[in-house]
């Protein structure tokens, strides 16, 4: 699949979630084989760019190309604005965020709920195409509500804007996440347009992914809570769709390996004490299904300090494995 110039070398995408995708989960989904992981959401509002939040958001230092940065607002020259400033900042796509279906986002008429707004949208693709030299894609939701999906509308929109790729998620504005992804406005959307088309929503397996990519016809599959907790998930879906068979679980020593250095990322990026607080629910995600995972889970939620925290997980980990 291609996006713009860039050859991506496979079909595996990892969706932007908020506090989640950051550079320590985003570096080590790629090195497990995902082809591109999109930044957290950054706000094109101008008072919000010198946030720390927003400047973490955007360190992408270490991080293997193409960088693919997502904004998101409502207004087009603040995107086209927020879509210059990243590009100076080293991002190589621009992603455009319509698929949120957050209240705090929609409220502002941002995320999903510009879906409402079709001529709104027209002048949001046409300023940020035409204010950068990188390839733009867009996220999207099917639409507004069950009863207004408008998923291929916006799509031929984008297509003629200029968008060099598609993300639709198989919920609409008022689903949220809430019912099963439906897939057959995707398949309608991907039988139209030239441009590449990604699949999200409910991908939880290596099967999940097949599944998807079979019923929609589409070019790849964005990736999003399935692999909280497990980054090495893109690994097993790539392993899947080029042998159509199961890789084994990876063991516990393997696990903790990875753990400690999605720790050492977030301890990096954040510094300690913060970087300690960010870690309690990704330490959560990953010992969830593991013996004495629960213990080890509220036991961390009580230390402050990275070593600490680091220490009695190699300590939980060393365990397992022997």
């Amino acid at each position: 699949m291609r996006i713009g110039a860039h050859a991506l070398r496979n079909g595996l995408l990892v969706a932007p979630m908020a506090g989640i995708t950051d550079r320590p989960f985003r570096r080590l989904a790629r090195r497990f084989g995902a082809a591109l992981a999109v930044s957290e959401m950054v706000s094109a509002r101008p008072e919000l760019r010198e946030s720390r939040k927003t400047r973490l958001r955007l360190d992408h230092a270490g991080e293997p190309g193409p960088v693919s940065v997502q904004i998101a607002g409502a207004d087009p020259q603040m995107l086209a604005d927020a879509a210059r400033l990243n590009v100076a900042g080293g991002a190589q796509i621009i992603d455009i965020n319509m698929g949120c279906p957050a209240k705090k986002v929609c409220n502002v008429q941002a995320g999903s709920a510009l879906l409402e707004n079709e001529a709104l949208v027209v002048r949001i693709l046409e300023a940020v195409v035409a204010a950068v030299d990188v390839p733009v894609t867009l996220k999207i939701r099917t639409g507004p509500a069950p009863e207004r999906r408008n998923a291929l509308r916006i799509a031929r929109i984008a297509e003629a804007a200029g968008i060099q790729a598609l993300a639709i998620h198989g919920r609409t504005r008022a689903c949220a996440f809430s019912g099963s992804a439906e897939y057959a406005t995707i398949a309608e959307v991907k039988s139209y347009l030239r441009i590449p088309v990604i699949a999200n929503g409910d991908v939880q397996t290596p099967e999940d992914a097949k599944r998807v990519l079979e019923l929609t016809g589409a070019d790849g599959v964005m990736i999003g809570r399935a692999a909280q907790g497990k980054p090495w998930f893109f690994r097993e879906v790539a392993h899947f769709l080029a042998t159509g068979e199961r890789l084994a679980p990876p063991p516990a020593r393997e696990i903790g390996e990875v753990l400690v250095e999605h720790l050492d990322g977030l301890y990096d990026l954040y510094g300690g004490e913060h970087g300690a607080r960010v870690a309690r629910k990704h330490i959560g995600w990953t010992v969830r299904a593991l013996p004495g995972g629960e213990a080890l889970r509220s036991s961390v939620n009580t230390l402050h300090a990275a070593d600490a925290q680091r220490a009695a997980v190699n300590d939980y980990f060393e365990r397992l494995a022997a």
